[in-house]
């Protein structure tokens, strides 16, 4: 497409301006090719017309889209020319107050005139390692390249930082010196970086001046070579200078100052020690006074030198040599003061006793006559005599300012080498970065010698700059494999030929130097002569014969030839040099001295690798005559030689920094001075360079992703490449446009900005197409909605109208209703009074006639019953008649038949089966008679059941008649008297009308009075009303206030305690996280020790004769974990002593943790006091409780007097029985005396029988008060009581058992170990003693008086007995006071006895079914008599008889624990006499057969010995041998594989068998033992951690045993706290005779030091992951547009096989999250590391956030809320919502949301506010700053919105720091969490390797 073609109408132009170099201008209407003229409309609305020029008829420059304004990369915009360079700046400088710019290979640096925080240590950390096109530009950026590429490519680096004065190119310097220094190290401990950043200070004190564009201007340029090692450490540093300005010594212009290093001497002027150097004011003297401003706004002098001798200091130049320097100093101002005179025209003369030259001569050590005859004469020499001459005042003054000069410029290189003595290092340099901070192009009015150099310079960098610049070009394109063309670029050859070459300015310079009487004038004559009209780049000045014009890269320069030779002669008088080296002051001397031998600089040190070699690069103190005669161009241009020679040698990196504007205006940019310096710098010249060729350049994938827009549908291929041909080939139909690389697309310059015009074009349909369509939905949405609402209308009109018309309807029909059932009640009313009438009459009638009705009834029922019972009697006498005649003669004829039959049955009777006939039949009848019987009565029953109801009935009827007839005569005498009331009421009727009469009147008169005082009343009530309601407001009110000020009173105190508990809160967390930084502090401090030890061993050669170092650790590290109170002072000043011979420390982090671990031990100590107040108040209280109990038990003594007798009897039968057995013993007898059966062995097993018979007594007394003691809870000392009970008691019940009296005494040691408390504290000794004895094989067994053994069980009983008889006092008084209780309920039980067996008699003689009875009625009646006991008891006090219930049930509980633990003392008791006496028999065993000889072995027969078998009840302990402890560590720490201990074997193996084998440990009571297996453990723990400290799995795996290892430690210390969840069976396997809280401390550091290792390890793997992941991932495709981007190519947003995703991370957090759960990690551990990793996910992400002006998007603020969402979803599928891990995401996640949010209104900005509390004020600034639209459909943030952001949080109180600490460890902690696991359960795999150990 032809460039013409773009300009259109709306096109944005760029045209010259005078005063803003470029306006922006839009065009009117579309230009045709042969127009004149352009019509124009500038941005203010002016219209305007531009001319084009008729020659050439160039168009102005086209504009960039908006999108591309403000790139990091100058080199990805598509117009590639000055106005967009410069415009780009403008925006990136003002608007987003970014000072730094990529373009291509240089950084584009703006000096802010503002500290900005953009240098820290966090900004440090965010860039390193980063690549430097991924984040936004910086000069850490190119720090970290050049750092990179040392490391990668080992080639040397340079970073050459030019511009003029004022532009910051000093501070860019330090700033890259600083990040080497940050992120290298130092490989020594002598602190390199510190002392290379130190060098700064004291090289702006004396070679920086203020001038008047700048401060801090350097005056004179430097190079810095910072070495490093193999491991890319800085190990060094090496400066060169280059052209001291000396002049400024003697002169300075207008607002201009000296040196900085006079104002601080003269500002510091009052110090001691400096009072000797007569120093005043800066006013005072000459040299700094020129300039008339002595004072830079806002620098303190006195304090500037406080830090440059601080610096001179760490530099180690000595306070003496300090002095000195100072001395010289003041010296020169000293010398600036001495005033000459004139003393005729040819001479001059310095006055005499001259003040400032005596003090100058006093400082100087020499002789006042000396200096100041040569300050005005000089020495001539010819070749036969030498003459003195006296000069004139001018001469002489030039003579003392050359003087000062020179002093100063030796001092400045004596100084420069002594910084280089202080950076060189012994170690071997393997590469070296180079920063260069030289004067970038100048141009004043008047420009000297000085200019010229510095000017000579920048040609010969320009040129290298240039070179190098096209070299890159011809790389690329030759890496691409494109069509080489030669570029056109500006070579600068023929300037510096004019300069540098033969018979070239220097070379005539030089020349003329040497002519006796060459001159200024002369020179110039001869450039004229030389060069006028012969080089294009000379010129003559037209009014001028003593100045020429240059024409350099950057402008013309005119120089004027006024002092060129004296300056470059640099000439001093010799004889005041004499003079001077005859000075007493040796530093004064040393500054002049020969050193011929010494090595330059600059040379390589002595054992590096091989690197370029420069030669001397200047004049050194004290060389030959030859060499200073070298002028000042020749060794300028020699050493520039070298420089370049130096930096040809190594990877160039260009910072160019710009001077915004001349008035020291912070964020003001004056385009005019900015271009002035782009062009001047080079950075145009690179854009043209670029230009020319194709400077726009697309990977295929980025064209793809950006212009897929502009393809269709079948134009997609799978071959990217082919695509983006195929595309390129319809839109841009010039070929020559583009070109197709390797990897990238071309495009020439304009070729971008048409593919985002029609990019923008086809976007603007569719926007159109869409807002048609969207528009058409909305208006159609409208149109229904309308619709309905008329609709609406409607319907509710109708239903208005209907419903009025329904009311007119109801309305009539309920008229009618109405009308209906008026006249309905009307005749329903006249209805009821007829109906009432008639029914009136109908009753009376009916009446009259059921009366009648009932009188015949009546009368015919006594009829008929009188009929009936005449004709039953009758009938009766009839039957009865009939009756007997018939039974008359029945019984005749049945005696006669009985008679007859009785003689058959008297003839039957005879045989049996007519009796068994007679029988059955008898049965049956007597059967069928009692049937009948029943029947009989059964009818009888009913008939009398009959007759009974009609009696009844009759009755009640009867009755009913009766009460009516009564009820009828009473109704007629009622109405007799009320015909006669009737008068008596007329009468009274009459009666009362009167009294009504007067009533009434009497009424009117009360009711006028009652109205009268009813007004009164009601006027009295309002007001009390109105007063009410006044008190009653006043009330409301008070009520209010007084609730109003409850609140804010309990808000405020609710405020204060959240705010008291947040504050303690974090002061817990800052305490816990300054203690866990100690932590680490102290580990790396170890860390770093053993690497210097290790060093130390591979330093040393030859070893000592007879003594090699093993890789022990345990002597060492032995005593190191010892822990105990005073481990801070003792551990530490030991360790400290033992470094210092080894290895310098670190003093001011010494000084630190002293300090800490002081005020640690002063809190310890005031807590210690009060530990002790509290113990002693305790003590006081139990010693008057102690008192009371005394004062009770006094009764005791007599008892206790007796029981000593009687223990004093038995100790003396005792003792006769010992010295009868010694006394059968000390004969002499042979070996066998003693065998079983022998006398001696007979009397010991007399003894033991005596022994046992008498434990049987102690034991059946013991039993006795063992059941007392069951009802005693209440007792004053029970807890003590039962506590000596369940210890001691089940000993003595197993005492019987024992064999011998190795038993016996075995016995008495497990009872006083079991009351013994469970500390780690030391026995008795004769405890200990004999627990030696035991252990230890004896001699002779049989000797036992030697042994000494029966003493021993002699002293066991006695202790035995003791023990008794104390809990035998103890008991007695509460057994005597319950004694009478349990005889009265003895009483009682008999009674019940008596009676339960009466009636148990009575019961037995009941049948079963009454005997139970009888039993359950007993049952009933016994509880019931006894609740009514009780209740009668207590009848008077509920709450007593409830009381005894409770105390009753609380006694029962009571009982059974105290029986259950009496039953698991018994257990433990029996297992350890179980194995003492096991123990004893095998030592018996193994003496016995030591002390049998071989013959005996084979003549004695041997008897079979039945050993029972044991059942195995295993203790959860582990035994292993002292030897085998290394093995134990080696095989289960150091080689032991975690990944197949995680997977096959239960989580925390390793932590269980540690700890079981500690529990024997403490069981056996061996605490050296305990001792060297936790030292072991921990050592070997931190050795594998050492070892393999970057595996995840064994960190992780370490972390989890730790920390299961402490919490068993914990569960199983007999803490009531941590035994809480125990199993009754976890209970008896704790830790017995050693306390180890100290030792729970030492693993919970080591916990705490695996934990941040952890971290550490996790953050590494997770760090590549996250910037690729969660910023420049596409989660959501196609959400955000690729941009063009420049030189510096950034990390792809798509989806390469090597680029980390979302869902990387989530791979990568489940993999973290199994691991942990595998290896048996505790949850809440588990939920501290996924918080910190979230944390630092967030702080990453944002953080690089905060440095991608790319990412500050609208569509990357969607991405980063999506990739949230999916780690929100993560924490939601693993169960960790409440770790705290999604609060950490809070400021990411506000970040995100103010990238997506409204960004125009006030009301935009006051939600932002609300919203962002969890992002700092300068984070929320930065994000607006950043936001870039990826659209032209976006919109920029304003800078008025953005000020009004700051305005509305500049009250926030918050830290100034931008970036979050990703260094940043939140404090953990660890909750204990008890096993479930029982130890004797645990089974030990073999593939373990640990055959050795054994379980018990």
């Amino acid at each position: 497409m032809a460039a013409s073609e773009l300009y259109t109408k709306h096109a944005r132009v760029w045209i010259p301006d005078a005063e803003e170099v470029w306006k922006s201008a839009e065009l009117l209407k579309d230009y045709k090719q042969g127009d004149a003229l352009l019509q124009l409309r500038l941005d203010d609305g002016t219209d305007v017309e531009h001319k084009l020029d008729p020659k050439t008829k160039n168009l102005p420059h086209l504009r960039n889209p908006d999108i591309l304004v403000g790139e990091n990369d100058l080199t990805a915009l598509s117009y590639l020319h000055e106005p967009a360079i410069l415009h780009n700046l403008k925006v990136r400088f003002m608007d987003s107050k970014l000072i730094y710019t990529y373009c291509g290979i240089v950084l584009v640096a703006i000096n802010p005139y503002e500290t900005l925080p953009i240098y820290g240590a966090d900004i440090i950390n965010a860039y390193s390692g980063q690549n430097m096109g991924d984040m936004d530009p910086h000069i850490f950026a190119v720090a970290e390249e050049s750092y990179k590429q040392m490391a990668r490519d080992e080639r040397n680096q340079s970073i050459i930082v030019s511009g003029e004065s004022g532009a910051g190119k000093t501070v860019s310097a330090k700033y890259a010196m600083r990040y080497f220094a940050t992120v290298s190290g130092s490989a020594s401990e002598t602190n390199v970086e510190e002392k290379v950043l130190a060098s700064n200070p004291i090289m702006e004190s004396i070679g920086n001046a203020k001038t008047t564009r700048n401060d801090n201007s350097s005056r004179f340029g430097k190079y810095i070579e910072i070495g490093f090692d193999k491991k890319y450490q800085i190990i060094g540093a090496n400066m060169r200078t280059y052209l001291l300005e000396k002049s400024r010594v003697v002169f300075q212009a207008d607002d201009e100052r000296n040196y900085h290093i006079f104002y601080q001497l003269c500002a510091s002027a009052q110090l001691p020690e400096l009072k000797v150097l007569k120093l005043g004011q800066a006013t005072n003297f000459h040299y700094t006074k020129q300039g008339r401003s002595p004072v830079i706004d806002g620098v303190d002098d006195a304090k500037e030198m406080v830090n440059t001798r601080h610096a001179c200091t760490l530099l180690g130049i000595s306070e003496p040599y300090q002095m000195g320097i100072f001395r010289i100093l003041a010296a020169i101002l000293h010398l600036g003061n001495v005033e000459i005179k004139d003393r005729d025209s040819d001479s001059s003369i310095v006055p005499p006793n001259n003040a400032h030259l005596t003090v100058f001569c006093d400082l100087m050590g020499v002789t006042y006559q000396d200096m100041s005859q040569w300050l005005c004469h000089k020495k001539l020499k010819t070749a036969a005599e030498t003459y003195i001459k006296p000069i004139p005042k001018l001469q002489a003054v030039n003579a003392r300012d050359a003087l000062a000069k020179h002093i100063y410029a030796k001092l400045f290189d004596w100084i420069v080498d002594h910084v280089n003595k202080a950076l060189r290092s012994t170690v071997n340099q393997n590469s070296f970065i180079g920063v260069l901070d030289i004067y970038g192009f100048e141009t004043f009015e008047i420009n000297s010698f000085e200019q010229f150099c510095i000017n000579y310079a920048n040609e010969k960098l320009q040129q290298q700059f240039n070179m190098h610049v096209f070299k890159l070009e011809q790389e690329e394109y030759m890496k691409e494999q494109i069509p080489w063309t030669l570029i056109d670029f500006y070579d600068n050859q023929p300037c510096i030929n004019l300069i540098e070459a033969k018979m070239g300015i220097l070379d005539l310079l030089d020349e003329e130097c040497r002519m006796p009487k060459g001159s200024d004038d002369t020179w110039a004559q001869k450039l004229y002569n030389t060069h006028l009209n012969k080089c294009a780049l000379f010129h003559k000045p037209r009014l001028s014969n003593k100045a020429f014009i240059i024409q350099h890269f950057a402008d013309k320069v005119e120089y004027q030839c006024d002092g060129f030779l004296e300056k470059n002669k640099d000439t001093v008088n010799e004889e005041q040099i004499t003079v001077l080296k005859t000075s007493k002051f040796e530093l004064l001397v040393e500054l002049f001295q020969d050193e011929e031998k010494a090595t330059t600089p600059t040379g390589p040190p002595p054992g590096g690798r091989t690197r370029l070699s420069v030669k001397q690069t200047k004049t050194r103190p004290g060389q030959t005559s030859r060499d200073h005669k070298k002028t000042v161009g020749l060794q300028f241009r020699n050493s520039l030689q070298l420089l370049m020679d130096t930096l040809n040698a190594t990877t160039p990196h260009y910072v160019r920094c710009i001077k915004p504007n001349d008035n020291k205006h912070p964020f003001t940019f004056d385009p005019s001075r900015a271009v002035q310096q782009l062009r001047a710098c080079g950075v145009l010249e690179t854009i043209r360079i670029s230009a020319a060729g194709f400077p726009s350049r697309w990977t295929y994938q980025e064209f793809f992703s950006r212009y897929r827009v502009l393809m269709k549908q079948k134009d997609v291929l799978s071959d990217r490449r082919l695509t983006c041909r195929n595309v390129l080939e319809k839109l841009i139909k010039d070929q020559d446009k583009y070109q197709f690389g390797k990897t990238k697309i071309f495009f020439r310059a304009g070729q971008v900005a048409y593919l985002e015009k029609l990019r923008a074009d086809k976007l603007r349909v569719a926007c159109i197409r869409i807002q048609k369509t969207i528009r058409s939905w909305l208006l159609r949405k409208k149109y229904l909605r309308m619709r309905s609402a008329a609709i609406t209308i409607q319907r509710y009109v109708r239903g208005y109208q209907a419903r009025c018309l329904a009311k007119f309807l109801r309305r009539t029909q309920a008229a009618v209703t109405i009308q209906k059932f008026q006249r309905m009640y009307r005749e329903r009313k006249r209805y009821r009074r007829m109906q009432a009438a008639s029914l009136v009459v109908q009753c009376m009638l009916r009446a009259y006639m059921a009366r009648q009705k009932y009188q015949a009834m009546l009368r015919e029922h006594k009829t008929i019953i009188i009929q009936k019972r005449v004709r039953g009697w009758l009938a009766r006498l009839h039957y009865k008649r009939s009756l007997e005649a018939v039974v008359y003669l029945q019984c005749c004829i049945r005696r006669m038949r009985a008679r007859r039959e009785l003689k058959k049955l008297k003839i039957e009777a005879r045989s049996v089966e007519h009796f068994k006939k007679l029988n059955i039949g008898m049965e049956n009848k007597i059967m069928q008679l009692q049937r009948k019987v029943d029947e009989q009565h059964k009818e009888k029953k009913a008939m009398t059941e009959r007759l009974n109801s009609l009696a009844n009935s009759y009755a009640v009827e009867s009755e009913k008649l009766r009460n009516e007839v009564e009820r009828l005569r009473l109704t007629e005498e009622e109405a007799r008297n009320n015909s006669n009331r009737i008068t008596t009421l007329l009468e009274e009727l009459a009666r009362l009308k009167k009294e009504l009469c007067d009533t009434q009147r009497d009424k009117r008169t009360i009711e006028e009075w009652a109205d009268k005082y009813k007004l009164e009343t009601e006027q009295l009530v309002a007001e009390l009303k109105e007063q009410n309601m006044l008190l009653k407001t006043e009330k409301d009110d008070l009520n209010r206030l007084i609730q109003e000020q409850n609140q804010e009173m309990t808000e405020k105190m609710e405020k204060a305690l959240v705010e008291e508990t947040k504050q303690l809160e974090c002061e817990l967390n800052e305490e816990r996280s300054r203690y866990q930084n100690l932590l680490t502090e102290h580990r790396r401090l170890e860390d770093r020790h053993d690497d210097l030890k290790e060093e130390m061993k591979l330093m040393v050669n030859i070893p000592k004769p007879g003594h090699r170092r093993t890789d022990s650790t345990h002597s060492s590290n032995e005593s190191e974990y010892t822990y105990n109170s005073e481990f801070a002072e003792s551990e530490e000043s030991a360790r400290g002593a033992e470094d210092v011979t080894k290895a310098p420390l670190d003093m001011s982090l010494f000084l630190k943790l002293q300090k800490r671990v002081t005020e640690l031990e002063q809190e310890k100590q005031s807590l210690q006091n009060e530990l002790d107040k509290k113990e002693e108040q305790a003590y006081r209280a139990r010693a008057r409780e102690e008192d009371e109990q005394n004062r009770v038990r006094g009764a005791e003594l007599e008892y206790e007097s007796l029981k000593r007798q009687e223990l004093d009897t038995e100790n003396k039968k005792l003792k006769n029985d010992l010295n009868e057995l010694r006394k059968a013993l000390s004969e002499k007898s042979p070996p066998g005396v003693t065998a079983p059966g022998s006398p001696a062995y007979k009397v010991v097993m007399e003894q033991l029988n005596s022994s046992n018979e008498e434990l049987e007594v102690r034991k059946e007394e013991v039993l006795i008060l063992r059941s007392q003691l069951v009802s005693q809870k209440e007792a004053i000392h029970q807890k003590e009581n039962k506590q000596t009970m369940t210890e001691a008691m089940p000993c003595m019940e197993d005492v019987h058992k024992m064999r011998d009296a190795g038993e016996i005494t075995q016995a008495y040691l497990a009872v006083k170990e079991s009351n013994r408390s469970p500390k780690f504290t030391s026995k008795p000794v004769a405890v200990s003693d004999l627990m030696s004895r035991i252990r230890s094989p004896p001699q002779d067994y049989h000797v036992l008086n030697e042994d000494g053994e029966l003493w021993l069980v002699y002293e066991g009983l006695k202790e035995t007995n003791r023990l008794l008889e104390s809990q035998l006092q103890t008991l007695r008084k509460s057994h005597e006071n319950e004694t009478e209780v349990l005889r009265e309920e003895l009483q009682s039980v008999k009674e019940d006895n008596n009676r339960q067996q009466q009636l148990l008699a009575q019961n037995l003689q009941l049948p079963p079914e009454a005997r139970i009875e009888a039993s359950l009625q007993h049952e009933i009646t016994r509880l019931t008599n006894e609740n009514l006991y009780f209740e009668e008891l207590y009848a008077d006090d509920p709450t007593k008889y409830q009381f005894y219930r409770i105390s009753l049930y609380k006694r029962i509980i009571d009982l059974m624990e105290q029986l259950e633990k009496q039953d698991k003392t018994v257990r433990k008791l029996k297992k350890q006499l179980k194995v003492f006496a096991k123990k004893i028999g095998e030592l018996e065993i193994s003496g016995q057969m030591e002390n049998v000889s071989p013959g005996q072995i084979i003549d004695e027969p041997i008897h079979p010995v039945n050993i029972p078998r044991k059942e195995k009840d295993f203790q959860g302990m582990l035994e292993y041998k002292k030897e085998d402890e290394s093995k134990l560590v080696k095989n289960l720490i150091l080689e032991l594989k975690p990944r197949g201990v995680a997977v096959n074997l239960i989580p925390g193996l390793p932590a269980y068998i540690l700890f079981m084998c500690l529990r024997h440990a403490d069981y056996i009571n061996d605490d050296q033992k305990v001792r060297t297996l936790l030292t072991s453990t921990i050592n070997g723990i931190k050795k594998i951690l050492k070892k393999r400290g970057d595996d995840y799995e064994t960190v992780s795996f370490w972390l989890s045993n730790t920390c299961r290892f402490l919490h068993c430690l914990k569960q199983y210390s007999g803490e009531e706290s941590f035994m809480k969840h125990n199993t009754p069976r976890q209970n008896e396997h704790c830790l017995s005779n050693f306390d180890l809280a100290e030792y729970r401390q030492v693993l919970s550091d080591l916990a705490i030091q695996i934990y941040q290792q952890l971290v550490k390890v996790m953050e590494n793997i997770l760090q590549p992951m996250i910037v690729s992941g969660m910023l420049e991932h596409e989660t959501i495709q196609g959400v955000s547009g690729v941009k063009p981007t420049g030189l510096r190519k950034r990390t792809s947003s798509i989806a390469d096989e090597g680029t980390y995703t979302l869902d990387s991370i989530l791979r990568q957090l489940n993999s973290f999250h199994s691991t942990m759960c595998q290896h048996g990690t505790d949850p809440e551990l588990i939920k501290q590391v996924i918080k910190q990793m979230f944390y630092i996910i967030g702080a990453v992400t944002l953080n690089n956030l905060l440095l991608r002006k790319d990412m500050c998007s609208w569509s990357k603020g969607m991405q980063i809320r999506y990739n949230v969402s999916q780690l929100e979803e993560w924490l939601r599928d693993k169960n960790l919502m409440t770790s705290g891990a999604k609060e950490t995401l809070e400021p990411l996640i506000q970040a995100a949301q103010l990238l997506q949010v409204k960004k125009k209104t006030d009301e935009d900005a006051e939600a932002i506010c609300s919203m962002c509390n969890a992002l700092s004020t300068a984070q929320i600034v930065k994000v607006l700053n950043l936001y870039t639209p990826v659209n032209e459909f976006e919109e920029r943030v304003s800078v008025s919105f953005i000020r009004t952001i700051q305005i509305r949080l500049r009250d926030r109180k918050e830290s100034p720091q931008l970036l979050m600490d990703t260094k940043n460890i939140y404090p953990v902690t660890f909750p204990f969490n008890p096993s479930s696991l029982a130890l004797e359960t645990i089974q030990i795999p073999s593939s373990l390797n640990l055959l050795f150990l054994t379980r018990v």
